[in-house]
């Protein structure tokens, strides 16, 4: 069997993928040098990768090496004053971003007798938002699509706890969208919280079939037929999705990603945000 050379391997394995770069040590030792080589990892690599690390909030990064880097971005790491998160996905390379709940746009989070800000034990930011008590919660994050992978589709996540003294959250469902200057729309409507019956029936005693009225007006029922509310993550805290968009190849498009509950008009609190976190589909 012919034995190619190490920098020809390292050429063919920058035209592959991370998987395949990873992979690579198990066929023989030339491969393996040839995907541990610096050569490799910059074509995986963000472009703007050395932007990045400069914002990030550790200032004393000493890498060996670019598949070093690369692994370290996989990890994540906290940017522009600590209120981004970057990620890589391992495998495929494509980029990730969570905006933390300072980096986004909450109504009256600036008055205390609305929102409460602390730092919560779980989160990777410095502080989260929780409700006290509103009868309008509007949210909005926005980024740019220039710094996400390109011909991606994304979806969009807002993540969330909700408290045990939590009320008025699963009454009526909020509107969720995604707006971008360049036309992309996805509109859609999500409960709050998860259902919990025995504070459904307590609730229809004291509403009445105002609940029912309000649902009407607003469709939240997935494709499956089932309620749409918020999902479980890996990470202990929930999410909801706000909707998703497509990244284009040389396109540099703003992407709005809003969620709303304005139409009910009950008080609610309870609910934690922590950010919106920005990823590719599966």
């Amino acid at each position: 069997m012919m034995i190619l050379p190490e920098a020809c391997v390292a050429n063919i394995l920058a035209f592959t993928s991370p998987a395949d770069a990873f992979s690579s040590s198990e066929v023989s030792s030339v491969f393996r040098l040839a995907g541990d080589s610096d050569f490799v990892w910059e074509k995986f690599l963000p472009s703007d990768y050395k932007s990045l690390i400069s914002q990030s909030t550790d200032h004393h990064w000493n890498f060996s090496s670019k598949k070093e880097i690369y692994r370290c971005l996989c990890d994540s790491l906290l940017i522009d004053n600590a209120r981004k998160l970057f990620k890589i996905n391992k495998f495929s390379g494509k980029i990730s971003y969570v905006l933390s709940a300072r980096d986004i746009s909450i109504t009256h989070s600036d008055h205390a007798s609305y929102w409460s800000w602390s730092n919560v034990s779980d989160s990777r930011f410095s502080e989260s938002a929780e409700l006290i008590i509103t009868d309008r919660l509007e949210i909005e994050g926005k980024i740019q699509t220039r710094v996400l992978s390109a011909n991606t589709r994304y979806g969009a996540y807002l993540i969330v706890k909700v408290t045990k003294g939590a009320y008025g959250l699963d009454l009526v469902p909020a509107e969720t969208s995604i707006k971008s200057k360049n036309g992309q729309i996805s509109k859609s409507a999500t409960y709050l919280c998860c259902l919990d019956e025995k504070k459904q029936q307590m609730k229809r005693l004291f509403y009445g079939n105002r609940e029912e009225r309000m649902a009407m007006t607003v469709e939240a029922v997935g494709g499956d037929g089932k309620r749409r509310e918020p999902k479980a993550r890996d990470d202990g805290w929930l999410e909801i999705e706000l909707g998703e968009f497509e990244t284009r190849e040389g396109e540099d498009d703003v992407v709005n990603m809003i969620l709303t509950e304005v139409k009910g008009y009950q008080l609610k609190g309870g609910i934690l945000i922590d950010g919106i976190e920005v990823r590719p589909k599966s």
